[in-house]
């Protein structure tokens, strides 16, 4: 399932649309089950990586600031030692929108 939403290609959003409805961002989260809706305002996808050391951490890091770029949708990063914290959000909504599941699935695709 994962692979469904990682063929996708993240759709840039300036605002105006509605977030997501919780019926409809349960059933994505489905397709990328190891991440969580935070309990947070506004909503967002969590997940917590942890690595052997900050080496492998930072290199993980790289990788998605690289994949962010190019999808063009970037998430918010926390790094603590050999732990990486993303939270994926659309910004402009201040809440969950189809491109923060794709992310998640595609980050999911990323070598840890």
């Amino acid at each position: 399932m994962t692979q469904e939403l990682a063929q996708k290609t993240c759709v840039p959003c300036s605002g105006g649309v509605p977030a997501l409805d919780v019926v409809t961002a349960t059933q994505l989260l489905r397709q990328v089950p190891a991440w969580r809706i935070a309990e947070a305002e506004p909503a967002r996808l969590a997940r917590r990586f942890v690595f052997p050391d900050f080496v492998a951490a930072m290199a993980f890091v790289n990788r998605v600031a690289d994949l962010a770029e190019a999808e063009g949708h970037h998430p918010d990063l926390t790094i603590r030692y050999n732990q990486v914290d993303v939270e994926v959000w659309t910004h402009a909504i201040q809440g969950l929108t189809e491109s923060d599941f794709i992310l998640a699935a595609k980050i999911d695709t990323l070598p840890v």
